[in-house]
């Protein structure tokens, strides 16, 4: 579809490809063999560099269609900092970390901090160019003089994360384009979904074409749909609401909605039976710190 579409635009700028069947020069009966044999190869020049365009429009085309895929290693990682101890570790994220994440070559994406936060955590999003380069930028950054200096400092008076937990990640074929910015007070949500037994491409299959459009039909801001490398059944994705009250406004209309009614039902048939576990679908209402790159 891509192909088509890309080639299509380039038709209108370029008056349109052309046709296997154009329609030779008209060469006159009295014409000399010299002069007809000259206008056939005209022609045929012609024909091959409307050909030769052709194939470099259709490689352009087949280019951006692949650059457009997002191809990323992400990795989401949760800190759970010691009692007491968050306003420590969100300051030197602010100051310090994210700063030498940067240096290190790792691409911030968003961090927040739960709304109902008992557990003292903070979630952030990380991307790579591939996992070998991952691990490298977290070598390099670990033992720099520099974060050794400020975990020097700011753990003076004793450890300030008590647990992390990190988990691997790639975009599904349908996410969006990551978004950063500042677009206004928002709401996010966190949300992880555990698959039934064989049934995480059904799942992903009804997102696709049927959960996604009927989110921005109520309202519901896409942040990013991912996979999690190396499991066969988790989805996990963040989305963006006004408030809290818009976000019940959201999916209570969305749960009613006809069109979703029917798509979990002929999925659900199709399965056999739920596309998730029982209890396998979590939500975390999230609020970005004012140093994410999403807000």
């Amino acid at each position: 579809m891509k192909k088509l579409i890309c080639l299509t635009e380039q038709n209108q700028l370029c008056g349109g490809l052309p046709t296997p069947h154009k329609t030779r020069p008209k060469v006159s009966p009295c014409a000399s063999e010299e002069e007809t044999s000259r206008s056939s190869v005209t022609a045929r020049s012609g024909d091959l560099r409307r050909t030769a365009v052709s194939l470099c429009v259709l490689m352009l085309c087949l280019t951006n269609a692949m650059a457009a895929k997002d191809t990323r290693v992400y990795e989401m990682r949760t800190y759970y900092a010691t009692p007491g101890k968050l306003d420590a570790v969100v300051a030197r994220f602010r100051d310090h970390t994210c700063k030498l994440f940067e240096k290190h070559g790792m691409t911030n994406i968003g961090y927040w901090v739960p709304v109902d936060n008992p557990d003292q955590k903070l979630i952030y999003i990380l991307a790579f160019p591939s996992r070998e380069t991952r691990d490298k930028s977290f070598r390099a950054f670990a033992t720099s003089p520099e974060w050794k200096a400020v975990v020097k400092e700011t753990e003076a008076n004793g450890k300030i994360v008590a647990k992390i937990e990190s988990v691997f990640l790639q975009a599904t074929d349908f996410s969006p384009a990551i978004k950063t910015g500042d677009a206004g007070p928002r709401l996010f949500e966190l949300r992880d979904y555990t698959a039934s037994p064989g049934n995480l491409d059904s799942l992903l299959a009804r997102f696709r074409n049927h959960t996604c459009k009927l989110f921005s039909k109520h309202g519901i801001t896409h942040i990013g749909y991912w996979t999690q490398i190396g499991a066969d059944n988790k989805l996990i994705y963040i989305l963006a609401h006004k408030d809290a009250d818009a976000a019940k406004a959201s999916f209570t209309a969305f749960r009613a909605d006809p069109a979703w009614i029917a798509a979990k039902k002929a999925s659900e048939d199709k399965a056999g039976g739920s596309l998730t576990v029982s209890d396998g679908v979590k939500s975390t209402m999230m609020k970005a710190t004012d140093f994410s790159q999403i807000k």
